[in-house]
């Protein structure tokens, strides 16, 4: 049988230093879903981004000398640490080394297709860059999606807009945090198949 996993996306400081009050409820609330899932149960993944030079692809570093961007997350700083959440030991953390998608990173999948998960609940940074590559990837892999709405926030887009595209192009379901009996949608709107035999765990 399929189970449901948390996933905590690039909730780290050096992320969180943009329109303040939006971004701490998003991190207050992520919390808050973490611990509402470990008193049901339901497992944790935590994915992080490191953003060393060492890291990027020559059309990232591109981007970044054309827009002046700095890079991010610089492994073992201040920005690069969880905000609001940290994990427990047994809990899983996987890292991103210069890209937007978690299953770019090493041993992500296979985790998840290892454990049965089926549905993955996203909560964390951003809506429309990080958790929307994972989700799309996720989508296209044979998981379910499920997006925390107050969980998330967008950074280039509006909100409603990216939970708008998810949910026609992924057929991503919606909830908030504060009601986990609600992440995943009512039995008869899912899909009760097993998982298709072309998911499998890759590198």
């Amino acid at each position: 049988m399929e189970t449901m996993a948390l996933v905590v996306v690039d909730l780290q400081n050096d992320f969180c230093a943009g329109p303040p009050e939006r971004l701490r409820q998003v991190a207050v609330n992520s919390a808050r879903a973490v611990a509402l899932a470990r008193e049901r149960g339901v497992e944790v993944v935590f994915v992080r981004f490191v953003g060393d030079a060492e890291h990027q692809g020559a059309s990232w570093r591109r981007r970044d000398r054309v827009l002046g961007k700095r890079p991010k997350c610089l492994e073992g700083s201040w920005g690069a640490e969880f905000r609001q959440v940290a994990p427990q030991v047994g809990e899983a953390v996987f890292t991103k080394q210069a890209c937007f998608d978690a299953f770019l990173g090493s041993g992500f999948e296979r985790h998840l297709v290892r454990g049965g998960v089926g549905r993955l609940v996203f909560a964390g940074l951003y809506a429309d860059v990080c958790v929307d590559s994972t989700a799309r990837t996720a989508f296209q892999k044979g998981f379910h999606i499920t997006v925390l709405t107050d969980c998330t926030t967008a950074l280039h887009l509006e909100d409603a807009d990216v939970l708008r595209f998810m949910t026609a192009v992924y057929g991503a379901h919606t909830a908030t945090h504060d009601h986990p009996d609600r992440w995943a949608p009512p039995a008869a709107q899912e899909d009760t198949c097993s998982a298709p035999e072309s998911r499998t765990a890759s590198a």
